[in-house]
């Protein structure tokens, strides 16, 4: 049933890559063990490729292994830091992708790296998977250093001019920064948290949703599901005007984590909230379509 636009693991071979703080990077197999009896089918599995994010980097190899070893599941994507092949603006990051796409790879995500989106370095790969029309994920940070993902300021004026001047890229949105801008009450201590006031008309995600097509949305984490449930009847709107361009997803990384957004949805679906066609689009019609992989119906 569900596609799972977004999810992290690790390899059998590395089961004990422990970070600050606890917890660890799940395997496939217990991704798998978790998500398969709630109804999840496959999943989209990202690699951590930029330094900023996080303690242990990982190739794009390892994830296409892991596809090798799940191919029922596993739906690789590949990774690229704008600041591979030599940290030029003309680096020739279509190679990279080209050799990726071959290798079955269906999108880009999730990109971190702590530039600005209008840098010469990021455009540059903007360019590339726009040119092989690719989807590509990405995670806002509200500041420089001290942060992973692509700068932005309140109101998301980058993301703004990335969208005009790449029309064609699509661009799956995720992270706090992003989805609390889906309120118009939004201050600078807030962004980068998980509201929970109802939404306040103006916010910037429904002016960009309704001026871009090529936004789309990953619903996935505390910050996606955030989104649609701190102020329920608006989410169930927003799903439904959206629902072409949202995803599903957990963005299951850590063997603790939960799946909340499932029960959120089922819930939806059954008490009428949203129809069975807004449930299927958003829970893996919208994915099957866009990764260009089998619907069962």
């Amino acid at each position: 049933m569900f596609i799972d636009i977004h999810v992290h693991a690790r390899t059998f071979d590395f089961p004990h890559r422990n970070v600050p703080g606890g917890g660890r990077y799940a395997t496939p197999e217990e991704i798998i063990e978790k998500l398969r009896p709630r109804g999840v089918r496959a999943a989209c599995v990202f690699s951590r490729v930029n330094p900023e994010v996080g303690w242990f980097m990982q190739s794009v190899e390892e994830t296409l292994m892991m596809a090798e070893q799940h191919p029922d599941f596993v739906i690789p994507f590949m990774n690229i830091d704008p600041r591979q092949c030599l940290n030029h603006p003309d680096a020739d990051l279509g190679y990279l992708m080209d050799h990726y796409l071959e290798r079955g790879c269906k999108g880009i995500g999730e990109v971190c790296a702590n530039l600005r989106w209008d840098d010469p370095r990021m455009e540059n790969l903007f360019r590339h998977a726009e040119e092989r029309e690719l989807s590509l994920t990405f995670h806002i940070a509200p500041k420089e250093f001290g942060y992973y993902g692509i700068v932005d300021e309140l109101g998301l004026p980058g993301l703004e001019r990335a969208l005009q001047r790449f029309p064609k890229l699509k661009f799956m949105a995720h992270s706090q920064p992003f989805w609390a801008e889906i309120s118009g009450d939004l201050t600078e201590e807030t962004r980068n948290t998980y509201p929970k006031t109802p939404v306040a008309e103006g916010g910037a995600v429904l002016r960009l949703m309704r001026d871009y097509p090529n936004l789309l949305g990953d619903l996935s984490a505390g910050s996606g599901l955030n989104a649609i449930s701190r102020d329920p009847d608006f989410g169930y709107e927003f799903m439904t005007e959206f629902q072409d361009r949202l995803f599903f997803g957990t963005d299951f990384a850590d063997v603790r984590n939960e799946t909340p957004i499932i029960d959120f949805l089922n819930d939806a679906v059954a008490d009428g909230n949203i129809s069975r066609e807004v449930y299927e689009k958003i829970g893996w019609k919208n994915a099957e379509k866009l990764l260009g992989i089998e619907s069962v119906g």
